[in-house]
């Protein structure tokens, strides 16, 4: 029998159910109880991760104290900017799935070893330090085109989901690649959303994709 997952959610609330049917999805399962059983706090009242970062770990380590109790045995959470509260989660004292490093390792998978990073800037800043240590050189998007890509993001969770936050991102995986990036990190779960592995003309590597294989794996 599977482990139970147990999943920090809610940032934001659209790119949480998106993972929790890439789990579904990616589990070989043949009838209902093959899947995995996942409990899922998703909770958009999560203190802000850029401006409220002290207040964001507290509650994050809430939460996973929380899933503990209700029984959950491997924890997740399909948001990278709040991957910088990872030591409050780990308090909990469970297992958990660390999307950054998972995500670098599936990017040394491709071969590359240029790779542009499309994330907040709290997110860029986990990625070049994880691909530094991975041995790895991160393609940074510019102030102006970092500026942009949360004026991308942040359209798409206020509900704009027009063409405008779409183009806006394939055009900033398109800069990446013309700044030397030989594969392309989507880290943050909202990029999957906007961007589809065949509008880069490098390999994608979709953060959320990685982690829901790792949870299944884990738990399935």
């Amino acid at each position: 029998m599977g482990r139970v997952l147990g999943v920090l959610g809610g940032m934001g609330p659209a790119a949480t159910t998106a993972f929790m049917a890439r789990v579904q999805a990616l589990t070989p399962a043949a009838g209902d109880e093959d899947h995995v059983h996942m409990l899922v706090d998703l909770n958009p009242r999560v203190p802000n991760r850029h401006t409220r970062p002290q207040a964001a770990g507290r509650t994050l380590g809430a939460m996973a104290a929380r899933l503990g109790d209700m029984g959950a045995e491997v924890l997740a959470m399909p948001c990278n900017t709040a991957h910088a509260h990872a030591g409050a989660i780990r308090a909990a004292g469970l297992p958990f799935l660390d999307m950054i490093a998972l995500t670098v390792e599936a990017a040394r998978d491709t071969g590359a070893r240029r790779i542009g990073v499309l994330a907040t800037p709290g997110g860029e800043a986990l990625y070049a330090e994880a691909l530094a240590g991975a041995g790895l050189e991160a393609v940074r998007l510019s102030d102006e085109d970092r500026a942009a890509f949360m004026t991308a993001v942040l359209g798409f969770k206020a509900g704009d989901f027009s063409d405008g936050p779409r183009a806006e991102m394939r055009r900033l995986a398109a800069a990446l690649v013309g700044a030397g990036a030989e594969a392309v990190i989507g880290g943050c779960t909202e990029v999957p959303l906007l961007l589809e592995a065949g509008e880069v003309t490098a390999p994608l590597v979709d953060s959320a994709e990685v982690l829901a294989a790792a949870c299944v794996k884990a738990c399935a």
